[in-house]
């Protein structure tokens, strides 16, 4: 062969194999710049939950949480609906619709109405504004309340309604330090390695604590960073450099499957993690710069995948789910917007996660749960 045919021979082979390469994304360039898999997408499921059965309607809703069987929990505030929308129950009826929904309702995976219970008993001492549910890992139902002054108490029920446990009392609280009582605790998780209760304490609180969660007694708490709560310190917020020394208004608390430990201070913007036993290891701010005194930062909600790759964040300030990698605790999406419609928001409160990934959301003005589909993976950045 003359080298000038072996010279063109060789010419072609690189120009195809370039050619296969561009086509399978195998050359070495191309495996590194090769995308991430990407960030969750959704769409609204327009038609779930079902309708309420006995002319129910729904009051806010101050809690979302996905049990493992994929049933849907949410805690409604019957007491905030207005005369004009629950005729039906008045004396005399002023309407043929409608009657308050109960405060505690279980639906099925497909949106069915399950049950409902809950309210004021002489058992115990019902929250006057209901805040928060979460289903342990026993099946048991806790709940919570969020008014000034006199929500000093969490409950726990069994599966249907059935009371087992108070730990507080109502209108007892002594501030942070007080080991008895809490002050308008807003969420509940049950930890299945210690079954330890950790409870978000809260609105007027500023700490973490955990009791035994069959006995109620007392363990630890914790501040922001790991400090000692101090009531007294001002609740001026930052929007740059160091983070307020001290929570604002913790409103989440959840435990992922590596045992750390998420929680939402709302009011500051943020997501801190610590340990079971409360010490510091990060931190990451969600639209750090809203202005609006709501907050961002209300909850969290994991992704079902083996490493919970994701944590879903409700914003409520400028309602919208905000998607965080979890690891590095950076805002990769977000999606939704305020509005009347389905899939927009007015006050977006709480969020759960179901086995499959569909996101559940609640409205503490807008009276309504939503379903969001998962759809897929997208690598557009939407924040």
């Amino acid at each position: 062969m003359k080298p000038r045919n072996a010279h063109v021979l060789i010419l072609a082979g690189l120009l195809a194999l370039g050619a296969v390469q561009a086509l399978t994304g195998k050359s070495a360039s191309a495996q590194a710049q090769k995308p991430a898999a990407g960030v969750p997408t959704f769409e609204v499921d327009p038609f779930w939950p079902k309708p309420l059965p006995n002319n129910f309607v729904l009051g806010e809703v101050g809690g979302v949480y996905v049990d493992p069987q994929d049933h849907v929990w949410i805690v409604s505030r019957p007491r905030t609906l207005t005369k004009d929308q629950i005729g039906a129950s008045l004396d005399p009826p002023t309407a043929e619709c409608c009657m308050p929904a109960p405060p505690i309702i279980e639906f099925d995976a497909a949106g069915n109405y399950l049950q409902g219970w809950g309210g004021p008993s002489s058992e115990y001492e019902w929250p006057d504004n209901e805040h928060s549910v979460f289903v342990d890992y026993k099946g048991n139902i806790w709940v919570g309340g969020n008014t000034a002054k006199k929500d000093n108490q969490v409950l726990k029920f069994t599966n249907n309604g059935k009371f087992l446990l108070q730990i507080g009392h109502a209108g007892a609280s002594q501030g942070s330090s007080d080991t008895e009582n809490l002050n308008r605790p807003a969420e509940i998780y049950v930890y299945q390695k210690t079954n330890e209760v950790f409870v978000a304490d809260g609105y007027q609180n500023r700490r973490v604590i955990v009791f035994d969660a069959d006995t109620g007694a007392y363990k630890r708490e914790w501040g922001a960073y790991g400090n000692k709560p101090d009531d007294s310190a001002p609740r001026a917020r930052s929007f740059d450099g160091p983070g307020a020394p001290q929570f604002n208004l913790v409103h989440g608390v959840r435990i992922s499957r590596d045992d750390l430990v998420y929680v939402s201070d709302r009011v500051n913007n943020r997501i801190q993690v610590f340990t079971p036993d409360g010490k510091f290891v990060k931190e990451g701010f969600v639209a750090r710069n809203t202005l609006d005194g709501r907050g961002t930062a209300f909850q969290v909600a994991f992704s079902p995948d083996k490493e919970q790759k994701f944590i879903y964040v409700p914003d409520g300030s400028n309602d919208k789910v905000r998607i965080l990698n979890r690891d590095t605790l950076q805002v990769v999406g977000s999606f939704g917007r305020e509005g009347p419609y389905a899939g927009q928001w007015h006050w977006l409160h709480s969020i759960g996660v179901d086995s499959k990934g569909n996101v559940y959301t609640g409205e503490s003005r807008g009276n309504r749960v939503q379903k969001f589909v998962v759809k897929g993976f997208s690598t557009a950045s939407n924040q």
